[in-house]
This record gives structure tokens, C-alpha cells and sequence, in this order.
């Protein structure tokens, strides 16, 4: 990407300079005078890191010789096309695109699973309608037959969208844990689709970078980025709930002095 694409993405995205320099490693002063062009030759090295957070992915398609939905063009496919994918394959289908989904990462998984406990804990003991979930579970997010997510962790406060097969329609909170296989798609694709849907809280949590970016898609800015020594509350419900991400990174710190997170 140019500086001129970069700037042209980040008004679309909505970020501020210390936003992308949170994201991407890069001093806030070397981002500013990057964008307003101060900073005439900018090194390599620091462009690759801004297009990691800016660039808009290119999608994954699911490719499997002689399955039925191998044969039409990306954006064509629709539910039953996703009904026919096997099993053992994990792929999301968003606005007719079929992308694969790799297995997750121990990160992934220890991660999702501590939260999600602590959520429905504290719904358990609060007696609240909202109920967690977590994945695999699918998620047809439009109410239509061209989009079926799978998010990692969701909570759903209107019970009737709990049907048997799937969440119909919007979960009001959902969490993606990113992975190298799955950022793009969920900090670029996926966050636009839960804001369209009309989801009101959406994290984005990073383990290589210990961040935590939350999405209250009706506030006026957005996201909010914490560390993994933060106490982040859950926004959708109104008693001073939160999760504290230094019981994240102890449940996971072993992970961290054996090797980096992926």
C-alpha cells in the first residue's frame, strides 16, 4: 500500500494516530509524520507494519475437489452451499463467500474459554436473560442465506433468536480471538458486518500484542484499546462487570515464556 492508500483506509476504518501506533508497534510521533508527510521516505520496515493494520485482506476460498460448492464464484454461494461443506471442515460463509476456518491455536482456545466461563458465571449468579455461548456454534447473522458466522465467544439477550440449528439473527456481544490465520478477516470483514447487523459490543482480542480492542458501536468513538493489565468491562450490562485481562495472562504466561503467541 501507498501512504495515500493508507491514509484513504484509515479514515474508513475510523482511527486515530494513536490508535494505529497501539496496533502496530510504531511510535505515535513516527505514525503522524508518516501520514501527514512530514516523513517524505518512510522506512520499509515501517510501511509493512502500518499495512499490516490498514491493508484490506484479499478472502480465503474453501477448495475441495469435487464438492458442490467448488463450482460456483466467490460471492455466489449461499446456505445450502455451506450445509454441504463436511464436518470435519470449519468455514464461515459471509456475503456468499466461503472462507476456510484452521484449527485454533492453545492461545485461541485458553483464551476463549476462560472468558466465556467468567460470562456465564456471572450470569449464573446474577440470574440475567443474557446467555453466553461459544464456538463452534453458527451464527446467521442477516437472517439470510448468504452469511453464517462463527464467532468465538457471543452473548444473545433475546432468547428467541436461540433456535436449534443456529443464533438467528445479531448476538448483542461477541468476542474473536486472533489468530495469523484469521486477523484480517476479523478485524477488517467481520467487524464491519457485526456493526451493519446491529451487534452492540464487539472485542477484538490480541494475543501477540496483549491488547484488547472493544467496539461499543453506539458510542461515538471507537475502539477502545486496553492491555493485558486492564480490567475491561463488558459494556452491554450495566453492573460494573468486568473481565480482568491479568487473570488472562497469567491462565496463558506459560504459553508466553515458551514461545510467542501466534
Amino acid at each position: 500500500m501507498t501512504v495515500a492508500e493508507m491514509r484513504e483506509r484509515k479514515k474508513e476504518l475510523g482511527y486515530s494516530y494513536a490508535q494505529i501506533a497501539e496496533l502496530s508497534g510504531i511510535p505515535l510521533g513516527t505514525v503522524q509524520k508518516i501520514f501527514s508527510g512530514v516523513t517524505a521516505s518512510p522506512r520499509y520496515e515501517t510501511l509493512m507494519e502500518l499495512e499490516k493494520v490498514l491493508r484490506v485482506p484479499e478472502p480465503s476460498r474453501v477448495s475441495e475437489p469435487g464438492a458442490v460448492y467448488g463450482v460456483k464464484r466467490q460471492g455466489e454461494y449461499t446456505l445450502e452451499d455451506y450445509y454441504q461443506i463436511p464436518e470435519e471442515r470449519r468455514a464461515e460463509l459471509i456475503d456468499g463467500v466461503i472462507y476456510d476456518m484452521s484449527a485454533p491455536t492453545s492461545f485461541h482456545q485458553l483464551v476463549a474459554g476462560l472468558i466465556y466461563t467468567k460470562l456465564l458465571s456471572h450470569m449464573l449468579e446474577t440470574g440475567g436473560e443474557c446467555l453466553p455461548m461459544i464456538s463452534p456454534l453458527d451464527v446467521q447473522l442477516d437472517c439470510d442465506d448468504r452469511t453464517m458466522v462463527q464467532p468465538d465467544v457471543i452473548i444473545v439477550c433475546d432468547r428467541d433468536k436461540i433456535i436449534e440449528r443456529c443464533v438467528f439473527g445479531a448476538p448483542d456481544f461477541i468476542i474473536e480471538v486472533l489468530s495469523k490465520s484469521s486477523s484480517k478477516r476479523d478485524s477488517v470483514i467481520k467487524l464491519n458486518k457485526y456493526m451493519t447487523a446491529g451487534v452492540r459490543e464487539y472485542w477484538l482480542i490480541d494475543p501477540k500484542r496483549q491488547k484488547v480492542l472493544v467496539y461499543r458501536f453506539q458510542k461515538e468513538e471507537y475502539p477502545v484499546i486496553y492491555g493485558f493489565d486492564s480490567r475491561v468491562p463488558v459494556g452491554i450490562w450495566d453492573d460494573g462487570f468486568a473481565i480482568d485481562f491479568r487473570e488472562v495472562y497469567e491462565h496463558i504466561r506459560f504459553l508466553y515464556e515458551r514461545e510467542p503467541a501466534q
